[in-house]
């Protein structure tokens, strides 16, 4: 374009800006680098060159791959099923020993006695709920402390390494491995209380997992070791619920590291439904073994048998 000379040009109106794609009523003079759609600051993200729209971001996240633990799970840096479980037990506690009237003689409550694993009830009034329940009891305040220090320190570890829908079955199926070994075993007259069943199976979780990830194995050993010589040294403790846990928990937890990549889920499904069976099958076996079991109260204190044998 040509001006005649003494002639100014007339001043060109100036395009307006366009409106964000997302808010349109916002002018803006930004683009995303990806779709090349306008965008607003508000927006917009940043990204190794240039920035991006929020749809780009999140279409980009949901393509790509999250990093997974050895057992398939989404990596996490807090535990939350370890804290909910210490809660649970602290709460239960204080329910029985307000029950009772004492926080050292909490067993003397109606509620412990109605949760705690107690062989004829299960077996004679068909309460088998104690097999469960028992494990979110304990017998005094020490008994508790100790056993929520070792799920707190033990099971932080071995939540983030499983996941928590794998770590919640591996210490369910645990607790329930000890009340079994409990119920197939120990004496019948003997009720049994505390969540040592499940922490052992823990400890057998966490040394299957340093295995898995090739740690130093000594000082789980140690652990191990030394638990299992305060077991038996120190009386009034269940030694077979604690073997129990150990080896279901220890079993569970393999079942989830070394599951096949290529079908994780089904393999880890499957073990543990199979694990379930089997210890379904040992409880309803024993059941039909122990018939209606006989309790009366002697010199010695209750005694408890199987008219069966």
């Amino acid at each position: 374009m040509t001006v005649p000379p003494g002639q100014t040009p007339e001043p060109q109106e100036s395009q307006p800006m366009p409106g964000c794609a997302r808010h349109p009523d916002r002018p803006t003079g930004l683009r995303c680098v990806r779709c090349d759609r306008p965008m607003c600051p508000e927006c917009l993200r940043e990204a190794s060159v240039g920035y991006q729209c929020v749809d780009c971001v999140a279409k980009a996240e949901r393509g790509s791959r999250r990093p997974v633990t050895v057992a398939g799970a989404r990596l996490s840096t807090k535990p939350v099923i370890v804290p909910v479980l210490v809660a649970l037990n602290v709460l239960v506690y204080v329910a029985s020993a307000v029950q009772a009237g004492s926080a050292m003689n909490n067993a003397r409550s109606g509620l412990f006695s109605a949760l705690a694993m107690w062989s004829p009830a299960v077996t004679g009034a068909g309460q088998w709920w104690r097999l469960v329940t028992s494990g979110f009891l304990h017998i005094g305040l020490l008994h508790l402390v100790v056993n929520m220090i070792a799920l707190w320190v033990i099971g932080r570890d071995l939540e983030l390494v499983l996941g928590r829908l794998r770590f919640s079955a591996v210490y369910l199926l645990a607790m329930l491995g000890g009340s079994t070994a409990v119920f197939l075993f120990g004496e019948l007259s003997r009720p049994v209380a505390g969540a040592s069943g499940a922490i052992y199976g823990l400890m057998g979780g966490i040394a299957i997992a340093a295995l898995r990830l090739k740690l130093n194995m000594r000082s789980i050993l140690m652990v191990i070791g030394i638990n299992i010589v305060l077991t038996i040294s120190i009386p009034g403790i269940s030694l077979l619920g604690h073997l129990g846990g150990l080896v279901i928990g220890g079993v569970a937890t393999a079942a989830m590291l070394y599951a096949p990549v290529s079908r994780r889920n089904l393999w880890q499904s499957g073990a543990l439904v199979a694990l379930l069976v089997v210890l379904v099958l040992a409880l309803i076996t024993r059941d039909l073994q122990l018939g209606d079991v006989m309790c009366v109260r002697g010199p010695q204190g209750l005694q408890c048998y199987s008219p069966r044998g």
